[in-house]
């Protein structure tokens, strides 16, 4: 019988849970397990958070407290974060517990065991300030392959390519930020050419995965593997299972994921069945599929399943890892350490976790980058759940309460329109399903708005609020046919909206927890009771909408908010000059913001002012402004603005600067 076992990427334990980090390989991986149960499919979901490497060693060092300690913050965090968005786990481990650290050691004694395991000297960076070998991620520099700064020892997050740490250009130590000297050590190195051959094969099979994902390994591949270091000079973390090795740990890369299975063992025990965890892991009829972010591609494609081929064991390897690409925020990459993100433990103060969810269905990062806007999140929830789906709730069950009691029989008979308007929907439940298989969460999202569309305009043209007058039997059928639209809409959207469909599910008077897929191609109920029905989604205000992004760009926003004193050498960087605004115009979906274009003489540029709340488009035409012309471009809603016009602003009144006479545009202000 075949079975799923289904990971997502454990989170690193050194920090919350933000909405990239959601979009990328919780969610998706939620959604296709409630799919998949809802199939009444055999199916494990399995997470933990990762807690060992030089990240979290680094970090419990600036905060004063043990990895520890660190760890235990976060992950408490991080499944606060999990269960507000109602994201449920089979279970929820950690890679610091006993039972994963006895696994590690055991799966590096196979692979040494097995000849696949060398111990070498090799040249390592050494810091003399703080007097130690740094492991890999206690160094940064600009990656060797694409010249980005800020590639860290194993791997660059911009180009995507694993990186030898000695290949850094100006590497620099991640604590003192001095620049380390070479010395020699020894470490012990797992001999991926060994596997290149079993990798390719079976990488070969694998004709079904995204394509961008497949080539990238396949170019991986092509490059040629190198033999890469699995141990480390760290304190925190698995010690290497080996004599003489003390102040050696396992690389995380290598031990991380062995906690997917380490996690299904302590699954096993706690349902009091020890030895079930291997009839999913050591059975060729289990799928395991890996959701990830493209970060992590290499790691779950090349060096994960070498591990496993390396083991006696007949451990399975990944039947797919459907990566999605990254979440932006306000055109804008996510930055922890700029502090641009949006937290989820955050976002829970003010919102329902079953809104972020259907947002980040709906903007699915699947086979490109996508964007979160506040103002879309707005209107995404106000248009799609209040306006479309809720709004035929509402209406339907009102009117079955007001005219019926509650109690709409099944007619005797269905019309051909009736007829027609359910055949069209069942045709889009079969593209719902297709898209939940394969995947295709932002689809089946859509796919269900169309389906509550189609109810609300059956609703309108059958115009139940006049035949109540003259014909009852045909309002009950009208009625009988929407509560069948929303019976077919609490199972297509119960992987999205769990929550909430447990909710209409009890409106109508349907078991919430019984529910199975099949039950979509025929709902044939001889009678829906309905009950007490309230507002499922309510309308999001402006101001709530404003608040957040105000709030989001004043701690994000630091070229903003730097208020330290400054050299002058630092003040004497900055252009300021003279434009004319040539052209002004309101931004859709952006009531603050203005595009600007403005004239400096010599060139044209276009400027993103936050002003439209204090000007009008027509009045800046033509108009003299000051701007500060070399300021790092920035894309803002869609737009790139490539400089800052300059205002003075009190509480209630911005104006903008503006020489007191008629001077040349381009002019410098000094």
């Amino acid at each position: 019988m075949e079975k799923y076992l289904i990971t997502s990427a454990l989170p690193y334990a050194n920090g919350d849970l933000h909405i990239g980090h959601l979009a990328g390989a919780y969610l998706p991986a939620d959604i296709f397990v409630r799919y998949l149960r809802l199939k009444q499919e055999d199916v494990v979901f399995i997470c933990g958070t990762d807690e060992h490497g030089a990240p979290i060693s680094i970090q419990a060092e600036q905060k004063g407290i043990t990895p520890k300690e660190l760890v235990a913050k976060y992950h408490n965090s991080i499944a606060s974060s999990f269960e507000g968005v109602s994201i449920e786990f089979d279970n929820f481990s950690g890679t610091s517990r006993s039972e994963h650290i006895k696994l590690a050691q055991d799966f590096f004694l196979e692979l040494d065991k097995n000849g696949y395991i060398d111990v070498r000297n090799n040249e390592q960076f050494y810091c003399k300030k703080c007097t130690r070998y740094l492991a890999d991620r206690y160094v940064e520099g600009t990656c060797p392959f694409c010249n980005k700064e800020g590639a860290r020892g194993d791997q660059c997050d911009h180009c995507g390519k694993l990186i030898d740490t000695l290949n850094l250009i100006n590497a620099k130590c991640k604590i003192c930020q001095s620049n380390p000297i070479i010395n020699e050590t020894s470490h012990w190195f797992i001999n991926l050419p060994k596997f290149e051959k079993d990798l390719r094969e079976w990488l070969e099979t694998k004709d079904y995965w995204k394509d961008n994902i497949l080539r990238f390994i396949l170019g991986i591949l092509d490059e040629g593997l190198k033999e890469r270091a699995i141990t480390r000079d760290l304190k925190w973390g698995v010690p290497v299972p080996i004599k003489n090795s003390e102040g050696k740990v396992l690389y995380v890369w290598f031990e991380a994921p062995i906690g997917y299975i380490s996690s299904t063992i302590e699954w096993a025990k706690n349902i009091g069945q020890p030895d079930k965890w291997k009839t999913y892991w050591c059975d060729d009829d289990t799928k395991l599929i890996h959701f990830i972010g493209k970060d992590n591609n290499v790691f779950h494609a090349v060096f994960w399943p070498a591990v496993l081929m390396g083991q006696k064991s007949n451990y399975i390897l990944p039947h797919d890892i459907p990566a999605n690409e990254f979440l932006n925020l306000e055109g804008r990459k996510i930055s922890t350490s700029n502090n641009w993100a949006i937290w989820v433990n955050d976002f829970l103060k003010n919102f329902d976790g079953e809104l972020l969810r259907y947002y980040l269905a709906a903007i699915a990062p699947e086979t490109k980058d996508s964007d979160f806007s506040w103002k879309e999140f707005q209107d995404k929830n106000n248009s799609d759940l209040a306006n479309t789906f809720g709004n035929l709730i509402n209406r339907v069950c009102t009117f079955a309460h007001k005219y019926f009691d509650g109690v709409i029989l099944k007619p005797d008979n269905l019309s051909n329109i009736s007829l027609n308007i359910l055949t069209k929907v069942k045709s889009l439940t079969e593209d719902i399903d297709y898209s939940y298989k394969t995947y295709k969460v932002r689809k089946a999202v859509k796919l269900c708005m169309d389906i509550a569309r189609i109810g609300n305009k059956y609703f309108d043209d059958e115009k139940p609020w006049l035949t109540i007058k003259s014909n009852t039997q045909k309002t009950q059928e009208s009625l009988y046919v929407c509560l069948n639209i929303l019976e077919i809409l609490s199972i297509a959207l119960c992987p999205v909206l769990p929550q909430k469909i447990q909710l209409l599910r009890k409106f109508m008077s349907l078991d919430p927890q019984s529910v199975t897929w099949n039950d979509i191609s025929a709902p044939n109920k001889e009678k829906y009771n309905i009950g007490q029905v309230t507002p499922l989604f309510p309308r999001i205000p402006d101001k709530i909408i404003e608040k957040e992004i105000e709030i989001l760009y004043r701690k994000g926003d630091h070229t903003m908010q730097h208020k330290d004193i400054i050299e002058f050498e630092d003040f004497n960087k900055m252009e300021i000059r003279i434009a004319t605004v040539i052209n002004a115009e309101s931004i859709p979906k952006a009531d603050k913001l203005l595009k600007l274009t403005v004239s400096l003489g010599d060139n044209k540029r276009t400027v993103i002012a936050g002003i439209a709340k204090h000007y009008d488009p027509q009045v800046l035409v033509n108009k003299k402004v000051v701007i500060l012309v070399n300021l790092k471009p920035r894309k803002l809603f869609g737009y790139e603005s490539q400089g800052m016009i300059l205002a003075a602003e009190d509480d209630e009144k911005l104006v903008l600067l503006k020489p007191e006479t008629e001077i040349e545009e381009g002019s410098t202000v000094s």
